[in-house]
């Protein structure tokens, strides 16, 4: 893999291309996404960014009813409520991400432990589309 800037931008530059980074730590080993430039784990800064496999376990979930300004400015509301979940990637790290592709209305149909995989998620328009993360079951 070429290198990779293990910065927030650097991170939102990989999504933009359809990609998910992270950084793996040479001292210890450990996984950390988004990537970080020092390993939390041991205190080293022989880290080197990886591209994940996009594929994870929800691990769990809330529907948010009252979301954030940019989910608001997405279109979601109080009657519109979207997905939030965290997802164990197959390498390690727990993200959180919007999980799409599940019927909010009925939330004791999203499951614990359902496959899931990473889809990128463009909002905005012309020159300020941004590109997020989220999940949908597999």
């Amino acid at each position: 893999m070429e290198m990779v800037d293990l910065t927030a931008v650097g991170f939102y530059d990989a999504l933009k291309g359809k990609n998910l980074i992270a950084s793996r730590c040479a001292d210890c080993g450990d996984v950390q996404c988004p990537p970080r430039t020092i390993c939390p784990n041991c205190w080293s800064d022989k880290v080197d960014g990886i591209e994940m496999s996009g594929k994870g376990v929800l691990r769990t979930f809330t529907i948010v009813h009252i979301g954030l300004t940019q989910m608001i400015e997405a279109g979601y509301d109080r009657f519109k409520p979207y997905c939030a979940g965290l997802v164990e990637l197959e390498e390690g790290p727990v993200v959180s991400a919007q999980i799409l592709g599940v019927d909010v209305s009925q939330p004791e149909s999203i499951q614990i432990g359902t496959p899931v995989r990473a889809v990128f998620v463009e909002r905005g328009k012309d020159d300020a589309v941004k590109t997020f993360l989220g999940f949908e079951p597999c």
